[in-house]
């Protein structure tokens, strides 16, 4: 990660939302320089805007012979002519002013780009253990997909210590964010303009903390942002994504949109979301016709029943003759479950102990049952890596 020369405390944790959170922050080049003699893969030094310009100069010129691979980038209040000649002549790769925090973000992108370049393949991160994807769907709204998806992630986040991260793809109307009680400084449209260079040191600024282990990345607060989200850019953070959580959870909109495809093709587990009404039955039905037509396989689906004990005239029965799926799991109509969210605390939380949250931790623990693979450290071994498939974007004439 980069290393940050910054005497300013509130500058510095400015920065690093960009640059990431474990990066290292120094108050002076006499620091900087000894932090960068015991690391030697350092890709990138950020001068802040209260570093000397000559001093700073000066440690680029040098750099740039000891350290090629290394990218100065210099942080001005202010930028004119002689700073860039100034940053030109020393070897400096960037020059951003103070106030660009997206352009500090490509900047460290693109140094470590640099730095992959001049070392050679020795310098590329290889792709290890990768955790397993959960998507939550049902091709209809107001079924308490979104309710399940945040429970389900907080209830795999009570697996020992795995790390869980909850995607909105929801991106017109998503609810992760107002369910949680989330207050987002950035969502998943900040990451369109670092699409380019996207890697985890990129990402995960954008990713907003909730607690235990659990990070979510939000959808936009604005409707129309989702016009400017390719869906490619998706597909990429979702595999960086499974490249760093022991579970991505994702909670879906209710349609085959682009979105919902790229996620399908990552994903390991499908939770199939229904409830006991003609309307919701039918278009599940739909949705289990598509899937097949997608050669989604049928290994990957688990059908979830909610509200499972509402007495409206159709049964359980019913629902596996019709969809030709034994359900996996029923969860029982309760109060308390809108209670908890409007409170700003999941059920599995805030009652641990009630039939819903014991149904959503029966839930979780099946997904857990299979090995899943490590990826911070832990000791459990990974799933053998399937053929790669072809993309269901594809299969459907994108």
């Amino acid at each position: 990660m980069p290393i940050i020369v910054e005497s300013s405390s509130s500058n510095a944790e400015l920065f690093t939302t960009v640059t990431g959170s474990s990066s290292q922050v120094v108050a002076n080049l006499d620091e900087l320089k000894r932090t960068l003699a015991v690391t030697p893969d350092e890709y990138a030094v950020v001068l802040g805007p209260a570093v000397d310009l000559e001093a700073g100069a000066a440690l680029a010129d040098t750099l740039r012979v000891t350290r090629p691979a290394v990218s100065v980038i210099l942080i001005r209040r202010r930028v004119d002519t002689s700073v860039l000649a100034e940053a030109l002549r020393s070897g400096m790769r960037e020059v951003v002013e103070e106030r660009d925090l997206t352009g500090l973000g490509s900047a460290t992108s693109r140094a470590k780009q640099v730095w992959q370049a001049l070392m050679g393949s020795s310098a590329s991160t290889p792709e290890g253990p990768r955790g397993k994807l959960v998507t939550v769907f049902s091709p209809k709204g107001g079924v308490g997909k979104t309710t399940l998806a945040v429970n389900m992630a907080v209830a795999l986040t009570q697996k020992g210590t795995k790390t869980v991260c909850l995607v909105d793809l929801d991106l017109s109307f998503g609810d992760v964010a107002i369910t949680l009680q989330l207050f987002p400084a950035r969502t998943i449209a900040d990451a369109v303009h670092l699409e380019s260079g996207l890697e985890y040191a990129v990402l995960e600024p954008i990713l907003t903390p909730y607690r235990d282990g659990l990070s979510a990345l939000v959808a936009p607060v604005q409707p129309d942002a989702k016009d400017t989200i390719p869906a490619s850019l998706v597909g990429r953070t979702l595999s960086i994504l499974k490249s760093h959580f022991d579970y991505v959870v994702v909670d879906t909109a209710p349609a085959f949109d682009e979105y919902v495809l790229q996620a399908f093709d990552e994903t390991d587990e499908l939770l199939l979301v229904t409830t006991l009404d003609i309307p919701t039955l039918k278009n599940v039905k739909v949705a289990v016709e598509t899937l097949d037509l997608l050669n989604f396989p049928k290994s990957k689906r688990r059908l979830v029943l909610n509200r499972a004990d509402d007495k409206v005239g159709l049964t359980a029965d019913k629902v596996e003759s019709t969809l030709a799926m034994k359900i996996a799991a029923s969860i029982p109509t309760s109060s308390q479950v809108a209670h908890a969210t409007n409170s700003g605390e999941p059920i599995i939380s805030a009652q641990p102990k009630h039939a819903v949250s014991q149904a959503v931790t029966a839930l979780a623990n099946g997904l857990a049952s299979e090995p899943a693979p490590a990826v911070n450290g832990s000791s459990q071994p990974a799933r053998v890596t399937p053929t790669p498939k072809r993309s269901l974007l594809r299969r459907n004439g994108r």
